[in-house]
This record gives C-alpha cells, sequence and structure tokens, in this order.
C-alpha cells in the first residue's frame, strides 16, 4: 500500500524475492577467438603475426648489438650521416635551390641541438638507435613564437606512443627529470618500416629468425672457446642409496664431461639420461657455410660487403666505385627517409609549402685529392660557367680584384674589330 507516495507495510510482511536469470550457458565446442587460440582474422588486423622459434635466441636491440656484424651496420650509417652537413634548403618558384643559413634548424642540426650537446652527437644517436630499434625519438619544443628551441634525446627505451584518434602522443622523461606527454609536432619520430606510417619496425624484428640463428651460432662459439664443449642436463634414477651417493654420482658424470682430457663417454645407470642443450658439431659446420653471420646480416641494412671488411669481394683498385655504390645502394635509402621524418618536426608546414627541405651534403664524403681539386677547378675556370674569383673562393683562397668575369675558351672568341684577310676598306 503506498501513502502519499511511500510504500507501506506490515512488520513481518515479507517482500517478493525477483526471480534471479542466469545467463545462457555457452556450449564449450563453440568457437572463440582470444590471445591463446586466435583466429586466423585476429591475426589479419595487427594481433599476433609470425611466430619465431622457441629454441632460437631472442632478438633484442641489446642482444643484437653484441654481435659484430650487427653493431658494425648500424654504426657506418649512423656515423657517416651524422659526419656530413645536414643542410637547409628552399626551392624558389624557377626552380632554383637557395641555402637558408638564419633558421634556427640549421643550427640545431649542425652545431649544438641541445644545451651542451653537440649536434652530430645528436644525429649519431638518432640515427644508430633507428637502425638497430626501428624507431628512435628526439624532444624538439618550440617557444611562444613558434621557434624551434632544441632538439634534445630521449630515452629511446623508455618512450611511450599513445594514440588519440589520428593523433600520436609520446609519454617520456625528458632532460631536466620531468615526465612530459607531448603531441607528434614537438616529437622527432623516426620509424623504419612503419606499415600503418607511426609504429616502426627494426629489420632484426622482421627478419628475427635469421639474426637469430646468427646470434645462436655466436653463443656456441663464445661457449666452445670458453672450454666447456658441451652443456646438458643430467636426469638421475631414484635407485640411489641416500642423497649423498646421488650427487657423488651427478658430480662424477659432470665432470666426465665436462674435463677437456676425458673422453667424452660417462657410464650411466639405467635411469640416468643426458639431454644436451647445445648446437651439435653439425649445426656449427651449417651455421659457417651459411655464413649468416655476415652476409644475411649485411643485406638487411643494404650494406656493401666492402664496407664490413669482406674484402673477398672486391679489391682496392675499384674502392671508388664501391664507395659509390655505397652511397646509391645503402646511404641513400636511409638518408632519403630521415631527412623525411625529420622536416615534419623541425619545418612547419607553412615553411614546407615554401619549399624548405633538408639535405645531407654527401660531397663531405668524397673529397678529391688536391691535385683532382686543383684539375677540377682549373677546367671549370676555363669552361667557362666558373669565373676565377668563384674559384678561388671553393678553394678558401683569397679573391684576385678584377678577376670577376668568365674566361672563354680560345676556340670560342674572335675580335671583330680587325678586317678579314683578303679584303680592302
Amino acid at each position: 500500500m503506498k501513502f502519499f507516495g511511500l510504500d507501506i507495510s506490515r512488520a513481518g510482511q515479507v517482500e517478493p524475492v525477483a526471480a534471479r536469470v542466469e545467463p545462457p550457458v555457452m556450449d564449450a565446442s563453440a568457437e572463440t577467438s582470444g590471445t591463446l587460440n586466435p583466429e586466423p582474422w585476429l591475426q589479419d588486423i595487427g594481433w599476433g603475426g609470425s611466430r619465431p622459434n622457441k629454441r632460437l635466441p631472442r632478438v633484442t636491440p641489446q642482444r643484437a648489438e653484441q654481435n659484430g656484424t650487427i653493431f658494425a651496420c648500424c654504426n657506418n650509417i649512423g656515423g657517416d650521416l651524422s659526419k656530413v652537413p645536414l643542410k637547409l634548403y628552399q626551392r624558389k618558384d624557377d626552380g632554383q635551390e637557395v641555402r637558408v643559413r638564419d633558421h634556427p634548424a640549421a643550427y640545431l642540426l649542425n652545431r649544438e641541438s641541445a644545451p651542451g650537446v653537440p649536434a652530430k652527437l645528436t644525429r649519431f644517436a638518432l640515427v644508430y638507435a633507428w637502425a638497430l630499434r626501428g624507431n628512435s625519438y628526439a624532444y624538439s619544443p618550440r617557444d611562444g613564437g613558434g621557434e624551434l628551441e632544441m632538439i634534445e634525446l630521449a630515452p629511446q627505451g623508455g618512450c611511450t606512443m599513445l594514440r588519440a584518434g589520428r593523433e600520436r602522443f609520446y609519454d617520456f622523461e625528458d632532460g631536466a627529470g620531468v615526465q612530459r606527454r607531448v603531441p607528434s609536432r614537438s616529437m622527432v619520430h623516426m620509424r623504419y618500416m612503419a606499415l600503418d606510417g607511426w609504429t616502426g619496425r627494426s629489420p632484426l624484428q622482421v627478419a628475427s629468425e635469421s639474426v637469430g640463428l646468427a646470434i645462436a651460432g655466436q653463443d656456441a662459439a663464445a661457449r666452445s672457446v670458453s672450454g666447456a664443449m658441451a652443456k646438458a642436463f643430467i636426469k638421475l634414477g631414484d635407485n640411489y642409496e641416500d642423497d649423498d651417493a646421488r650427487l657423488r654420482n651427478a658430480r662424477r658424470v659432470k665432470d666426465q664431461i665436462t674435463r677437456p682430457d676425458s673422453d667424452g663417454m660417462p657410464v650411466l645407470g639405467p635411469d640416468d639420461d643426458i639431454k644436451s642443450l647445445d648446437l651439435t658439431a653439425a649445426d656449427q659446420e651449417l651455421l659457417a657455410t651459411l655464413k649468416y653471420d655476415r652476409e644475411i646480416l649485411a643485406a638487411l641494412y643494404r650494406m656493401p660487403p666492402s664496407k664490413l671488411q669482406m674484402l673477398e669481394y672486391g679489391v682496392k683498385a675499384n674502392g671508388e666505385q664501391q664507395a659509390i655504390d655505397y652511397l646509391t645502394d645503402c646511404l641513400l635509402h636511409w638518408s632519403g627517409q630521415a631527412e623525411a621524418q625529420l622536416e615534419m618536426t623541425v619545418l612547419t608546414r607553412a615553411e614546407r609549402e615554401r619549399g624548405m627541405f633538408l639535405r645531407h651534403d654527401f660531397g663531405a664524403l668524397l673529397q678529391p685529392t688536391i691535385k683532382d681539386q686543383y684539375e677540377a677547378i682549373g677546367k671549370a675556370v676555363g669552361g667557362p660557367f666558373m669565373t676565377p674569383n668563384h674559384g678561388q673562393k671553393v678553394l678558401g683562397l683569397p679573391v684576385t680584384a678584377g678577376d670577376d668575369k668568365l674566361n672563354p675558351a680560345p676556340n670560342m672568341t674572335r675580335d671583330d674589330s680587325k678586317t678579314p684577310k683578303g679584303k680592302e676598306e
């Protein structure tokens, strides 16, 4: 009964209990898709993927760079891209490219990127981590006027990318120890093989089985050099009198296996067993035959054999051609992507629309000898397309007064003031 909208009942009256409705019971044989047993469609949208062999070592950046070939590839790419100037240009409407020198990015990318940090060090660390990890990060804030303040390296293993629609945000700790969350316009994010445009992948991660096989061969070689020719576990039976007898037998078997002067044939009981955990000699020979630690790893980074001291692929006579191949096949592949990704942060959209862009000056890698330089300048000045004063500036010499005119070739000049032979006035 209700009185003024309130429920009133007699004392002791029991309210009816609502019937409990149980959820429908699902058939145990029904098909489900989860992280334990994912369906193929779940992998097609980006979850899961190819699963590496469980017996191979896990490929991590810290473990991979312990391999000499991987370190050499990342070190060569990072070192060569950081030792050449990264110049800022602007393309005019007529197609002429003019170098821009008074932009903050020109100073931060070539002089001092952050307080007390040389720009070459920052660029080397960025490219090295990019080649090794597939992702590298640098904090690039702007002041109230929109001017770029610095390019500061972020912790490469401690930066987290967050997503909100098409926007990306980054959580990290800056150089002052402040935990920050910044948008993509304030973070240099270099990513390699990003199939979605943002999530980078390392070549080592993609070819994890080949890299893991190379690391396994290196581990096996290190164990062999250390003196332990075999690694195994010993399964002992339960027919021993006491624990001391069991322990003595285990030590006897282990000593007979690991002792260098032993024949490697331990005497076991009926319930004892030995399981080897090391690569066999046949496996090690296979690794040596395929040479995974050199050719395969070099191919992942497009690195020519000559840069890794594989001199059996070429001799000193064709060193110039090898340098050209290294520039065209390897460095231009990495530098083009590095320039494009740096432009997205250090340049605003308005600056990019005005034709501003970054370019590595690879002329520093192909510096000629003094003889070749003088010969080239001499031909350019007498060509004619370069004045003597221009040639002196290129060589760093003081200019000569009056030498700012083109010097035409002798066979391309004539004096119209003279009277032709055989003709009278």
